[in-house]
């Protein structure tokens, strides 16, 4: 498996990919699995984002916590990406959404662009 492919190792996201990938699935519970995996999947996936220190007010006293240090930005891949952004969501509200449209030729089994809505500055920073 190339390098870059990062498999979850975690018993329930192999449980929920393989409620995702059995024919019986109904398309409600389909809906409800990609949104739950789409969150553990980001739950990994940020697990080495940097983060900066912010005083706050608790009920008690003041402390200092931790709030994400940069913006993040989600592509989903048109159309089965888009399931997953409200997963995403969950985990990161704040983050900025565009998307891609890809589609494999059946020849060369290469990726082809027929849809892209980035941002030509970027305006998050991952």
């Amino acid at each position: 498996m190339a390098e870059n492919v990062f498999v979850s190792p975690h018993p329930l996201a192999r449980h929920k990919l393989t409620l995702l990938r059995r024919r019986e699935t109904e398309p409600k519970k389909f809906r409800e699995v990609i949104g739950e995996l789409a969150s553990m999947l980001v739950y990994e996936a940020t697990a080495d984002l940097a983060t900066r220190p912010l005083a706050i007010e608790t009920p008690l006293t003041t402390t200092e916590g931790q709030v994400m240090a940069e913006k993040v930005g989600l592509v989903p891949i048109l159309r089965a990406g888009l399931g997953m952004v409200e997963g995403a969501w969950r985990l990161l509200p704040q983050a900025e959404v565009w998307h891609l449209g890809l589609y494999r030729d059946e020849r060369t089994l290469q990726p082809v662009s027929y849809y892209n809505k980035l941002p030509v500055a970027p305006t998050v920073e991952l």
